[in-house]
């Protein structure tokens, strides 16, 4: 019986020691919260600091611009980029909103055009004013022939072009013309920049009418990105750098009648 039971504890302590020299060569494992993750930082993301949110619901005139493609996802960033603050230095685009849009927002509305082109002014004349190379003037751009076929007076005595109220009612008769054409208000915004012929041109030739897959020229292509763009940079100023918010986001909205 003794030895029996000295077999046995000799055998324990073996076990013992064993299982000791086990635990301390083995190495810890650290829980996976601690375990530190190293992404890649690619250039665009320097570029645009992933300052677009993946909820982020972009559109236009409430028409889903597909953030999920990358192709326009990149377009779309590049062109918020383009606009951010530190690339503009500069509140001129705010400052333009304020001045504009108690004017224009009444009237798009009177004739049931999406608030979403109060944008195209900026777009269009931001950054400048006068005229531009082509013989486009006032804060829609109108060219002398299509100002006239569309009510507005364009000679050496006057040019109601410049006229903000005149030219954004002749702006909304033309646009409702272009969404009555192309049933998009997307591809409206597009033909307000290139004309009518040349979009259904490319409608035509490509057998295709969704504007985010087609091949358009440089300013076409890039259009309403930039009206999207100045939609977030106006909206969401302090989020693109602009710290100074616009007084025109606290005042009431005027009131205006139906226009004819």
């Amino acid at each position: 019986m003794g030895k029996k039971h000295l077999v046995t504890c000799s055998v324990i302590v073996v076990l013992v020691i064993i299982s000791t020299l086990n635990i301390f060569s083995t190495n810890p494992v650290l829980p996976a919260k601690t375990t530190p993750k190293f992404i890649e930082a690619t250039t665009a993301d320097l570029l645009f600091l992933k300052t677009e949110k993946a909820e982020d619901n972009f559109n236009f005139a409430n028409e889903a611009l597909p953030v999920n493609d990358k192709r326009v996802d990149y377009k779309l960033k590049k062109s918020i980029a383009t606009h951010r603050f530190r690339n503009v230095q500069s509140n001129i685009l705010h400052s333009k909103a304020d001045k504009l849009f108690p004017v224009i927002e009444p009237i798009l509305r009177a004739y049931g055009i999406p608030e979403d082109f109060k944008f195209v002014p900026l777009v269009e004349s931001g950054l400048r004013e006068g005229t531009s190379p082509k013989g486009a003037r006032g804060i829609w751009q109108f060219m002398p022939g299509t100002a006239r076929s569309y009510g507005l007076k364009v000679n050496r005595g006057k040019d109601e072009r410049l006229n903000i109220r005149k030219s954004t009612i002749a702006a909304c008769k033309y646009i409702k013309e272009l969404y009555a054409e192309f049933n998009s208000w997307t591809l409206a915004a597009a033909a307000y920049n290139n004309g009518s012929i040349k979009l259904e041109r490319a409608i035509n030739r490509q057998k295709e009418d969704n504007y985010f897959r087609m091949s358009l020229n440089r300013e076409t292509g890039s259009y309403v990105y930039k009206l999207i763009a100045m939609k977030e940079i106006i909206n969401r100023p302090k989020k693109y750098g602009y710290n100074n918010y616009y007084s025109y986001l606290q005042k009431p909205l005027p009131m205006l009648t139906a226009v004819n």
